[in-house]
């Protein structure tokens, strides 16, 4: 069976390919298995609400404003729910000005399909899905990876400029200020497999001391 063909959570045949490295094998050995299923939102315009909501925010604030913004319209987030809703009703829940505008954008280009469903996006390479994605206000490329990691399940994305990763990377492999450049051409060696190891390296801090 291709690396192509296989399911994105395979992990114990991601882990006997990464093992190949033996700069890897600490790491995956010292974090041990654990799930990375996927776990998809009810839609991606509510996994890319959740995130505009969380942009600059700690994670408890985030929350309870997207709370509030669910209950704004009532229980589901839907694009005609949120284009029912001023920008002073989107403010009231506490989302800034920015992200009310951006909110709406997500919404207005919900309907217009720019931001597609499950069913769709699964069917898209990744590089397609950032491009298509990033077209709304608010929405880059990091954020993407993140829908891309987490809800699609993709194995191969390296997201280089999440702060954790580069500070997971930077403990394991010893470099003070490990630079993207550097993380890239490395990282080469672990394709089709980058999502796992950024999930490793993730999951690596939480076991910091």
């Amino acid at each position: 069976m291709s690396i192509k063909s296989q399911h994105p959570t395979d992990l114990s045949t991601a882990l006997k390919y990464l093992r190949g490295d033996a700069t890897l094998v600490p790491l995956l050995d010292r974090v041990g298995k654990f799930s990375i299923e996927p776990e998809a939102p009810p839609s991606p315009l509510h996994s890319l609400a959740e995130s505009i909501t969380s942009q600059q925010l700690n994670g408890r604030a985030a929350q309870a404003i997207f709370k509030r913004l669910l209950l704004l319209c009532d229980g589901r987030l839907t694009a005609d729910a949120i284009l029912d809703k001023s920008e002073e009703a989107l403010r009231s829940v506490g989302l800034s000005r920015a992200k009310a505008v951006a909110m709406r954008d997500l919404a207005e280009k919900t309907k217009a399909r720019i931001v597609p469903g499950w069913p769709t996006l699964r069917r898209m390479d990744d590089e397609t899905i950032i491009r298509q994605l990033t077209q709304v206000r608010g929405i880059g490329r990091w954020t993407v990876q993140m829908m891309l990691i987490f809800s699609l399940g993709r194995p191969d994305v390296w997201p280089v400029d999440d702060f954790a990763v580069r500070k997971a990377y930077g403990l394991h492999f010893g470099i003070a200020e490990p630079k993207p450049a550097e993380m890239k051409i490395r990282a080469e060696a672990w394709r089709p497999w980058r999502s796992v190891v950024a999930r490793y390296l993730w999951r690596s801090l939480d076991m910091v001391v």
